[in-house]
């Protein structure tokens, strides 16, 4: 059977990630790759590992036609441009088999909306990556927990955790190009996978019903000076003009509209996490069960004395964003994997072949984005944002964050 022709924008570190995931997945070949700055390095990685021919093209739509699936990593600000050249190349008589976004879909409400109704236009099937939900520990518990939870109900409680130290490039401190700060980056991530941990096994991805947002969100160890002083010197991010939250936590409502009971997702994010480097954290509790996920369990552990003459030679390949290269640390051996990248493009990949939706698509996206939405406006308001309130989710269409407008000051204590 044909591959599957990927072509990939964006050349930063998520893409850098997927292509160590697509090692394990069959039917696909990288074959395009667009992004700001020719990605020779990553087009060299491509062929390095067989994976395509990696070819570096100077725009989308000069890709499009050597292509089948469009996957849009670039930054969140480029996102609704994107679409727009994908659909007006199309329109123009080339084709495609399929278009993957990255999560966060957008940035605020109206971006994700103007997206869904551009490519509604050309009729090319749709599916967002949020690959936490993919993971195999998340699976695994899932089906283990099957015959408990139809015997005992669903879990009532599910807490997520994400934390590291920091992102890796300059747009995701900045809230006007990345589209608010950790809540944004990663708590998209948890609002995702504590959604679907609470959801009971065999019902659609948004079979519960969000019902209440409440968040805090504060700017703590890059809001002081001598680390925000670092922000300016390594990423010339100025967080005394345009601040972003680094710590972001609260609680999301849900009602299983069969039963009426509530559930809830708590959840937690940080870019202050100088431990040994990306934390995942899962757990939940249900009438007789739990269930407790930690990415930074690993079955190899290395330690490295200050004898040593030199520290890993690599250290993520370790952990990503590990914060050590000496001392006792966990090695993932496939970080990848652990975290979902390769189940994503393994559904996308079939689903794509099959002529069936993925597991998510951009609607499901979409919906991520309001509730992150309401996270933000929680927080402005400090008070619990009701979304079965008419009024509140005809709002949070036209949304922007003050977060998100530069205005971050304004918010954050």
């Amino acid at each position: 059977m044909k591959a599957l022709r990927y072509g990939i924008v964006g050349g930063g570190f998520i893409s850098e990630f997927q292509l160590r995931g697509l090692r394990e997945v069959r039917g696909v070949h990288v074959d395009g790759l667009v992004s700001r700055r020719p990605p020779e390095e990553l087009a060299a990685e491509v062929r390095r590992m067989g994976l395509g021919e990696g070819r570096v093209f100077s725009s989308v739509r000069e890709m499009i036609p050597h292509v089948d699936v469009i996957v849009i990593n670039s930054p969140n600000y480029t996102r609704l441009a994107t679409v727009q050249e994908i659909v007006d190349t199309v329109k123009a008589g080339e084709e495609l088999k399929g278009i993957i976004c990255e999560k966060p879909l957008a940035r605020n409400l109206a971006e994700a909306r103007r997206m869904i109704q551009l490519i509604r236009e050309i009729n090319v099937p749709d599916i967002y990556f949020e690959n936490q939900v993919h993971m195999k520990t998340v699976q695994s518990h899932r089906a283990q927990l099957a015959p408990v939870i139809q015997a005992m109900g669903p879990p009532m409680l599910v807490r997520s955790n994400e934390e590291h130290a920091g992102p890796h490039r300059s747009w995701f401190w900045d809230p006007t190009q990345q589209g608010g700060g950790v809540m944004s980056d990663m708590g998209c991530h948890c609002l995702a996978v504590g959604w679907y941990l609470l959801t009971p096994p065999g019902k659609p991805m948004r079979f519960l019903e969000p019902v209440s947002v409440m968040a805090d969100l504060s700017l703590l160890k890059w809001g002081r000076p001598e680390w925000k002083k670092k922000l300016l010197d390594d990423f010339d991010v100025d967080y005394d003009k345009t601040p972003a939250e680094d710590f972001a936590t609260g609680m999301v409502g849900y009602r299983n509209p069969e039963t009426g009971n509530i559930s809830k997702a708590q959840f937690t994010v940080s870019w202050m996490f100088d431990k040994q480097g990306l934390r995942l954290l899962f757990d939940g509790l249900g009438p007789g069960y739990a269930f407790e996920m930690n990415s930074l369990r690993s079955p190899l552990e290395v330690f490295i004395g200050d004898q040593a003459i030199t520290g890993m030679a690599n250290m993520e390949a370790a952990v990503e964003k590990l914060q050590a290269s000496r001392g006792l640390v966990p090695v993932q051996p496939n970080e990848p994997d652990l975290y979902g990248y390769t189940d994503e493009h393994v559904d996308a990949v079939s689903a794509l072949r099959e002529g069936r939706p993925a597991m998510l698509d951009w609607e499901y996206g979409l919906e991520i984005v309001r509730l992150t939405m309401a996270a933000y406006l929680s927080a402005e308001r400090r008070s619990t944002v009701d979304l079965t309130d008419p009024a509140t989710c005809a709002e949070l269409e036209t949304y922007v964050p003050l977060i998100q407008q530069g205005r971050g000051a304004e918010v954050l204590r």
